[in-house]
């Protein structure tokens, strides 16, 4: 009997298990793809820990999903079975008894295809940690994922594989202040005096930097006091709070971090091509020369100018740099919740990588510096898992808007969309977007409804219980996206603003109306090399309507096919101009509230 019984256990269940299941299944690898297919909720993980055990269990569970789908046992089983009976017996009661109690603990999902991950219905941490990393020029196929070629980006992968990545996240304009401002307080640039702009040092507008009679600072504007970050708000609610990188919204002593809601600062008040060098990288010497007028590129810690970045060997350190900042700040505050906003300084040009980069990728420079943010992802996510902080923390990454496409192979991709930075069509708005919560956000979804980078300030606020600003905001509650609620559609419409006021596009569900306007454009002229710009093009756009759902890129005008559709969009942004202006049909909106202003001309 203990022969047959032998027999029975290593001869009857792999026939039973090749009945259902290919042979290569059972080696060591398939066993393991096998327990991978098992859902990974809490009490799965949590109950059974020993991966041996998983296998165990897995392989029980194919010998009896086999048994119920009705195979069919060659002669050797049966002859087997009809020695032991009893054991036959016991053991499939057993296997039954298992499989029951391994359906009850994974909320009966083991059926579940992998590919659809089941919808996750945790409640919230209300004080997870957040990191929020936000890029610079950065194009929406500038990841491995999003389709960039020759080089590789896998610690983002990773945070893909962990996490939700949206195909239609937005940036709220296509510059760096006003993008910044409206991710940071939630609201359309705009409606804060803050819209079209990249402000310059002293908190200067380009109207100003580039007049001819352009001596020195003049009046300056920036961040208005007012107007609540999301700093702020996680401050009221026990949270220290850090951004490390670029600022973007005025350098001057009132406009800077500390006095907006942020216990930390370490970084560049602006954007990094605004210091007196030259494109090759040589100081400029020549008086007429715009640049000249600059002041040596800061470093800011707290409210002090700490070093200055000079040339293009210290540019190539400012991410290393900021990766240690990052990890200093997340190892000593580990014990308490933290915002750790990381505001890379690349990839906005000049572009510039540390000496263990250099050659990294198949795509020169550009590819060199991708890694380069690629491996400054990976030592947060490292230092993040080392504090045990791994499971607590909301990670969020985005970019201001799409890539400088006049600067050619150092200037990134706009993914096949049309036109870039400073532009409303899609290439200049539309951002990858990646978001990881565990326990709360699905592992290895998409999501491809709407969202933009200002709908991120209720969104925590959502998260952590708290209210949100007193002065209106425009973005919304995007959680349940996160959640994966199938039904979940928080954000139907999105105004697309540039310069001071004007808009120039409303995308409702899946068409986008533009509206007639003149604009820049990188089509039908040829881009510079090796971090020289190209030129512009100008051009002019009349009214058309395009199906983003089939024509992402913007290349068939279906107005005259869809009357119905331009009339109900049209009647949205009347209500858009009543409320936030419009200087393209000279509407002043009713809405809209002042930035803050440094006052120095007399």
């Amino acid at each position: 009997m203990k022969k047959n019984n032998n027999i029975f256990r290593k001869e009857t269940i792999r026939q039973l298990g090749r009945a259902v299941f290919p042979k290569r299944l059972f080696s060591k690898n398939g066993l393991k793809g096998i327990a991978r297919f098992l859902p990974r909720q809490k009490p799965w993980s949590v109950g059974i820990k020993n991966m041996k055990l998983k296998y165990v269990i897995t392989l029980i569970l194919i010998t009896t999903i086999g048994v119920i789908l009705g195979f069919k046992p060659n002669d050797k089983i049966m002859k087997n079975f009809n020695k032991n009976k009893k054991a036959g017996a016991v053991f499939f009661t057993i296997a039954s008894l298992v499989l029951i109690s391994t359906m009850l603990l994974t909320n009966g999902s083991i059926f579940a295809q992998r590919a659809i991950p089941s919808r996750v219905t945790d409640s919230p941490n209300k004080t997870p940690n957040i990191v929020i990393i936000n890029m610079d020029d950065m194009g929406y196929g500038d990841l491995d994922s999003y389709g960039a070629i020759d080089y590789k980006t896998p610690n983002l992968d990773k945070l893909e594989d962990r996490g939700m990545r949206f195909t239609n996240f937005y940036a709220v304009q296509p510059i760096c202040t006003s993008s910044r401002v409206g991710l940071l307080t939630g609201t359309y640039p705009n409606r804060i005096g803050l819209g079209g702009m990249a402000l310059f040092p002293h908190s200067e507008t380009a109207n100003e930097v580039f007049s001819k009679n352009f001596k020195g600072p003049h009046n300056g504007i920036g961040i208005n006091k007012k107007d609540e970050t999301i700093g702020g708000m996680l401050k009221k609610k026990g949270y220290v709070t850090a951004i490390i990188g670029k600022w973007g919204l005025g350098d001057d002593y009132k406009f800077l971090p500390m006095q907006h809601g942020f216990d930390y600062y370490y970084g560049i008040p602006y954007s990094n091509d605004m210091w007196p060098v030259n494109y090759d990288g040589t100081p400029v010497t020549n008086p007429n020369n715009r640049k000249s007028k600059f002041p040596p590129l800061p470093i800011i810690e707290g409210n002090k100018i700490v070093r200055y970045v000079r040339n293009l060997q210290q540019m190539g350190m400012v991410t290393t740099w900021y990766t240690q900042k990052a990890i200093s700040f997340i190892n000593k505050n580990k014990n308490r919740p933290f915002l750790l906003y990381i505001a890379h300084t690349m990839v906005h040009v000049p572009i510039a990588v540390s000496p263990e980069f250099k050659g990294k990728s198949h795509q020169g420079l550009y590819g060199d510096v991708m890694m380069y943010i690629d491996w400054s992802v990976g030592q947060v996510m490292k230092t993040l898992k080392n504090d045990g902080l791994a499971k607590n923390t909301l990670i969020i990454f985005t970019s201001d808007n799409g890539p400088w496409l006049n600067f050619g192979n150092h200037a990134g991709s706009a993914g096949g969309l049309r036109e870039g930075k400073g532009d409303t069509f899609e290439g200049g708005m539309k951002e990858p977007t990646i978001f990881v919560w565990p326990g709360v956000i699905p592992d290895g979804t998409i999501c491809n409804k709407l969202a933009c980078n200002i709908d991120i300030l209720p969104t925590l606020a959502a998260i952590i219980g708290a209210p949100l600003p007193k002065l209106r905001i425009d973005g919304v509650n995007i959680l349940p996206l996160l959640k994966g609620e199938p039904n979940a559609n928080p954000r139907h419409v999105l105004y697309y603003y540039y310069h001071r006021d004007d808009l120039m596009a409303v995308r409702s569900g899946r068409w986008k109306l533009i509206f007639p306007h003149k604009y820049v454009s990188y089509e039908g002229v040829l881009p510079g090399e090796n971090g020289f710009p190209g030129k512009y093009n100008h051009k002019t756009t009349g009214l058309a309507l395009y199906n983003l759902r089939r024509d992402p890129g913007e290349h068939y005008d279906v107005k005259a096919l869809h009357p119905d559709i331009v009339k109900e969009i049209e009647a949205i942004a009347k209500k858009a101009r009543e409320d936030l202006g419009d200087n393209l049909t000279g509407v002043k909106g009713k809405n809209r509230r002042p930035p803050g202003r440094i006052i120095r001309d007399k």
